[in-house]
């Protein structure tokens, strides 16, 4: 029998403590701070996710009846709803956003290299959002049109690995295109857009950068046509060109010129027009690359159906954000730990078997191994999994 510690413990070793006291630091987390700290408040928040806790209520109760197992989770102080509360209202939410983005960075070199369907040397991003909804009369300050309230979670995915290499969090009425104001473009790398960033004076700084974009265009845009390539039509394309925007504002906004790829594409009975700034790419790569995209699609459906962001503990936007950057930083730490530990798993089996191991008193690789390959077979039939 394992007489060492708990599932959760070994779980949160494989965040570095040095980076989450720096985090801390950096927003002065702990000040005046007597016995409830952020680290019990993360691991408080990180229990409530992967046991799937449905209010500040369950969460006191359940940790409550753990008595002094809790110390052994490494909470040292008191778990009560109004402690946890004042917390999530009043301790920066920064702290966790930036303990995410370390994470992210330590999962990104884990996932590098893995085949995404594409095989290309340059680094490919997949760049959209999503709106997490709220209830409008106790959030009245994430209105965004009438009888709706809510945030949105802007995504940069790396296609290599599906984990996010930026998120933000932004209010709703934010229109997505402003990502394109605060993105740093890697010289090199593919971004990959949908319609709703089609803005050719930004686009044009992606091109100044040495970066690569593919995205589609409005129906009316006008161009003049300069040269073409032959395209094999029985592959679905039917053109390759080069041109040049024709109205003034797209024209002032991108000077140069743009490669223009029509795609009929036989499942759906559609033809798709694609833009970028890619001239040396396959011509039928431009279609496919456009179709890894969804991917963050896949992405943003995962963590809302297996992350708690639907049902808030508070409904500040502190409270808000605070909640849905821990459930990143599990999603993550989870992603990490596949990669350390060498799992078959999805995250999503992952997250079933330590909802009810987190207490067993067993070394952690044990508890993943227990499960059946078939009944893992079983679960990624029915639910959706990033990592098959």
């Amino acid at each position: 029998m394992h007489l060492g510690r708990m599932v959760f413990a070994q779980l949160v070793d494989f965040i570095p403590a040095h980076e989450f006291r720096r985090c801390v630091d950096r927003y002065q987390g702990n000040h005046k701070v007597n016995s409830f700290s952020c680290w019990d408040q993360f691991l408080t928040m990180a229990f409530a996710q992967l046991t799937y806790r449905e209010s500040l209520s369950d969460i006191e109760t359940c940790l409550r009846a753990c008595g002094h197992r809790l110390y052994h989770l490494g909470i040292r102080g008191p778990v009560s709803r109004s402690t946890l509360a004042d917390a999530n209202e009043n301790r920066d939410s920064r702290i966790y956003a930036d303990l995410a983005q370390a994470l992210i960075s330590m999962a990104r070199p884990l996932y590098a290299g893995e085949d995404f369907g594409i095989d290309l040397d340059q680094t490919v991003y997949a760049l959209d959002a999503t709106i997490i909804e709220l209830c409008l009369s106790p959030c009245p300050w994430a209105y965004y049109r009438p009888y709706h309230a809510g945030v949105k979670v802007h995504t940069l995915l790396d296609l290599e690995g599906n984990i996010p290499a930026l998120i933000a969090i932004k209010p709703a009425k934010i229109h997505e295109i402003r990502m394109l104001d605060e993105l740093l473009p890697e010289p090199g790398s593919i971004y990959i857009l949908d319609r709703g960033y089609l803005d050719f004076a930004r686009l044009y700084h992606l091109h100044q950068a040495l970066a690569f974009f593919v995205i589609r265009p409005r129906k009316d845009f006008h161009f003049h046509r300069l040269a073409a390539r032959p395209v094999d039509k029985l592959t679905g394309l039917r053109c390759d060109q080069t041109i040049r925007l024709k109205s003034f504002y797209p024209a002032h906004g991108y000077p140069e010129p743009l490669r223009r790829i029509c795609y009929h594409d036989a499942e759906t009975d559609k033809t798709l027009v694609f833009l970028t700034n890619h001239f040396h790419l396959p011509t039928l790569t431009v279609p496919q690359l456009y179709r890894c995209r969804w991917q963050v699609a896949l992405f943003f459906k995962w963590i809302k159906q297996h992350l708690r962001i639907k049902k808030f503990y508070g409904l500040s936007p502190n409270a808000v954000k605070t909640q849905i950057w821990i459930a990143i930083s599990v999603y993550v730490l989870l992603a990490i730990v596949r990669k350390r530990l060498g799992l078959g798993l999805g995250l999503y089996p992952m997250s079933q078997i330590l909802s009810v191991t987190l207490f067993e008193k067993m070394p952690i690789l044990q508890a993943f191994s227990q499960i059946n390959e078939l009944d893992e077979l079983a679960i990624s039939r029915k639910q959706l999994n990033l990592f098959d």
